[in-house]
């Protein structure tokens, strides 16, 4: 009986001091993860937080390749896809469908997690508040929006610009795996506003490039308070209706309704596959210009300070021979634009062991575009 007084004392301590030092969302995680048999965030868990809806109105189809689906993937693309748990495999080539395959349980209306895929959907949203004058420019300062930057150490120099390039200085470990850094207390605390805002700033603005999720999440928070509405029905508005997506889709928010902007859109992989033509297209559909073809090279120009592999939002490989770029996620979600070949690939899954090379790009990307390409290029 004394030894229960004790544990139930311990774990009432442990407790009270988790929401003292403000760990309170490590209970949150591990009902997420541990408890349901997982060891860390996942592609299905879109139904764990609350979200918004990404509306679409009528939705079309894509047309159909003549060959579509009638080549199968070679023995090394199905093994390295089915030993990286992929979950669908989308190819398009000259604006139709010519490829799809689903594994694991996995189908064409299976929506799973963008992770940071979401970054580059962020920018794009900037873009458009630019376009639309909502912002006046993309070297604004982020102390314009929140008051409470203009007396932050380096925070007060911060631009949009900065945020959307990585080069913002902000004090951010992009690690995934240690429940107690930045990252894990944004993806299951209440409050995106506690975890980023309350972060410091250890350089200058502009001098360094520096991949960090809660970059991207501050770009978010600005972008929210100058169009005035959500993210999640500014993007059905501006992208997702336009686009003809085939299914609604859900943006995974806090407390307070505020969209995860560094994560965290839940769609299907068709659906991913056009804001990849969309790009493809130079910002055009059904010869609409849905944004600015100056910002959306912008987006896809590596900047020197990220030593030529990240734009705004999108990661680039021009050292490859079939140059290509792309939206990249954790766990290997990626919407890989092939301009040369007029091709998206699209790839989702839960790839927990993804290694990259030393420039940091997934060395699986590399290889489903020389591999993809070489398969289909006589199509």
């Amino acid at each position: 009986m004394k030894a229960l007084k004790y544990i139930v004392g311990g774990a009432a301590a442990t407790v009270a001091l988790a929401y003292l030092f403000g760990y309170d969302y490590l209970f949150s995680g591990i009902s997420k993860t541990y408890l349901k048999g997982k060891l860390s965030a996942n592609i299905d868990d879109g139904k764990l937080f609350p979200r918004n809806t990404i509306h679409t109105e009528e939705p079309k189809l894509w047309e159909e390749d003549p060959e579509y689906n009638q080549k199968e993937l070679p023995e090394n693309i199905v093994t390295d896809l089915l030993q990286s748990d992929t979950a669908g495999f989308v190819v398009i080539k000259n604006g139709k469908i010519l490829h799809e395959q689903y594994w694991n349980g996995y189908n064409q209306l299976s929506k799973t997690n963008s992770f940071s895929m979401a970054k580059a959907v962020t920018v794009m949203l900037l873009g458009k508040a630019l376009e639309e004058a909502k912002i006046k420019n993309i070297d604004s300062l982020f102390s314009d929006f929140y008051d409470e930057f203009k007396t932050k150490e380096f925070g007060n120099h911060v631009t949009l610009k900065n945020l959307a390039q990585m080069e913002a200085g902000l004090d951010w470990d992009e690690d995934y795996a240690n429940p107690f850094l930045p990252n894990a207390k944004a993806y299951y605390g209440r409050s995106l506003a506690k975890a980023v805002f309350s972060r410091k700033f250890k350089e200058e603005p502009g001098q360094r490039y520096q991949y960090q999720s809660g970059s991207t999440q501050l770009l978010g928070f600005a972008v929210r308070k100058a169009i005035n509405q959500s993210l999640a029905s500014y993007l059905s508005e501006k992208f997702w209706i336009p686009l003809g997506m085939e299914q609604n889709a859900e943006w995974s928010v806090d407390d307070s309704g505020m969209e995860k902007t560094y994560c965290c859109i839940h769609s299907n992989a068709r659906d991913y596959a056009k804001l990849g033509q969309l790009f493809l297209n130079d910002g055009k559909v059904d010869d609409i210009q849905l944004l600015n073809l100056d910002f959306i090279n912008l987006m896809r120009t590596p900047t020197q300070k990220s030593k030529e592999i990240y734009g705004m939002g999108l990661w680039i490989n021009h050292d490859n021979p079939i140059q290509h770029y792309y939206f990249l996620g954790l766990q290997g979600q990626y919407i890989i634009m092939v301009p040369e070949h007029d091709m998206v690939i699209v790839r989702t899954g839960s790839y927990s062991n993804n290694p990259k090379n030393d420039r940091g790009r997934p060395d699986q990307v590399k290889f489903l575009v020389n591999e993809t390409v070489q398969l289909f290029q006589t199509t």
